[in-house]
């Protein structure tokens, strides 16, 4: 059995397969060009986790979530965010980008996250909006340095928001 290369890079939007015929499904939200991207504050490093499609990311899995930020006083603090890329004529770029804040203490095996939150600001992502200014300085220079990395031409596509909301002005 043949296995499949593990995709570690953005989902790249596809052709619409409702496109013109306006029935079932059609006006759906599509989640193949949208990825999570996982910031460790701490580490000061940022990663490709599709598993947090489905609150299953190697951060997430085995931790019991509250919404209550005083049950993990000693959490690790993480941004979850949502990295929503389209295409124009000039080619792909960062259309949405929106920021989760998140804290994982892996020895007591709690976490704190707004999963409300979390949902909403996909939906965000996906509608084209950028949602960043609340995120740290150093997280929001690796997040920059990440989609640079990434692809520095979609990165030079993307909206002037986006770039001015991460402090990067060029």
């Amino acid at each position: 059995m043949e296995q499949k290369k593990k995709n570690i890079g953005f989902n790249i939007i596809k052709d619409d397969p409702t496109d013109g015929h306006g029935g079932f499904g059609a006006g759906a939200l599509s989640l193949e060009n949208v990825s999570p991207v996982i910031i460790d504050v701490e580490a000061g490093e940022a990663f490709v986790d599709m598993g947090a499609m489905h609150a299953r990311s190697a951060v997430e899995r085995g931790i019991k979530f509250t919404p209550n930020r005083e049950e993990v006083p000693n959490g690790k603090p993480y941004w979850l965010v949502w990295v929503t890329v389209d295409r124009k004529e000039e080619g792909p770029y960062y259309a949405g980008v929106t920021a989760c804040e998140m804290t994982v203490d892996r020895e007591t095996r709690r976490g704190y996250k707004m999963l409300p939150e979390h949902v909403n600001r996909l939906d965000k992502s996906l509608k084209r909006r950028i949602i960043v200014d609340h995120m740290d300085e150093k997280s929001k220079r690796v997040l920059a340095d990440f989609l640079k990395q990434h692809d520095i031409n979609m990165w030079n596509r993307s909206s002037d928001e986006l770039k001015n909301g991460l402090g990067l002005v060029d």
